[in-house]
């Protein structure tokens, strides 16, 4: 498909035309989350910039070269069907700012609020019953990570990564497609490498727009089309089995309290084992002696 029909695939989307209808779903909803810095809102940029065909906007904000000043969940429309979310993303993955993220992954949270680390298992649960007030359940929910090629992976990162990659699947029951941002500022064959040792399947990599770098090409807007073509294909596949709207956020709201629970039992595990601290003995002054 050239970039004109899959603009128009791509725009012309509806839940209603899957096999089985909308099911009660009526919006996709791309849910990016990861890490901090690694490109997500200059992601978002981009696709607006591509799809939408207008002057190059900062929808989102990018703040530094650094990045990671998004503190909210944030929904930005890029069709009548398609939604993407920037949600908060984190310096590193500790037990209960992951429960937050499979949280805010699961879509068990408010759009458009500021988010707030959780300080515990309560907290989280707290978070969880003030979102049973307006629940959603009519988005369907794809994970999207993003993450920074110019980051790079060591080799002491790709447990935590596998593992937060593990447990989206397992929450929303979808794989996530990984979405490799700044694709020419490192090692690009490597870093693919290790996603796919991972287990993922589906990765895109490019170079997002900015602000002094906002050149359309027909390769770079390929690029981000071909990204929405492969998401929605799948959403098709998924669609043409008979789905369940509010047991499935259910279901995704069990796995997050559990989740939660498990890692506040390991929490108080550690704390038990912990070997006690023993002070260091003073040095004896002469008069002591």
């Amino acid at each position: 498909m050239d970039t004109d029909q899959l603009r128009e695939y791509i725009t012309s989307f509806s839940l209603d035309k899957c096999a089985q209808g909308n099911q009660g779903y009526n919006r996709v909803l791309l849910q990016l989350f990861g890490y901090l810095g690694h490109g997500k809102s200059s992601f978002i940029n981009s696709c607006k910039y591509v799809l939408n065909e207008g002057e190059f906007k900062r929808y989102s904000d990018t703040g530094h070269s650094d990045g990671g000043k998004t503190t909210r969940r944030i929904t930005y429309p890029l069709t009548d069907t398609i939604t993407v979310v920037d949600n908060r993303g984190c310096a590193t993955m500790n037990s209960y700012e992951t429960g937050e993220i499979f949280a805010q992954l699961g879509n068990l949270l408010p759009l458009d609020q500021e988010v707030v680390w959780p300080t515990g298992y309560q907290s989280i649960v707290h978070r969880l019953v003030e979102g049973d007030i307006d629940a959603n359940y009519s988005d369907f929910v794809v994970p999207i990570f993003v993450y920074s090629v110019k980051k790079g992976i060591t080799e002491e990162e790709v447990p935590e990564i596998k593992n937060l990659l593990d447990n989206a699947r397992k929450l929303t029951g979808l794989d996530p497609i990984v979405v490799l941002t700044f694709k020419s500022q490192g090692d690009l064959t490597g870093v693919q490498a290790k996603f796919r040792n991972m287990g993922t399947e589906r990765i895109f990599q490019l170079e997002n727009f900015t602000p002094s770098d906002r050149l359309r090409t027909r390769a770079r807007d390929q690029e981000i089309l071909t990204f929405f073509h492969g998401v929605l294909k799948d959403v098709e596949y998924r669609m043409s089995e008979k789905r369940d709207p509010p047991r499935e956020r259910a279901e995704r709201k069990k796995f997050v309290l559990v989740f939660a629970h498990e890692m506040e039992q390991e929490k108080k595990i550690q704390a038990l084992v912990k070997p006690p601290v023993i002070p260091k003995p003073r040095p004896r002054t002469c008069k002591q002696q």
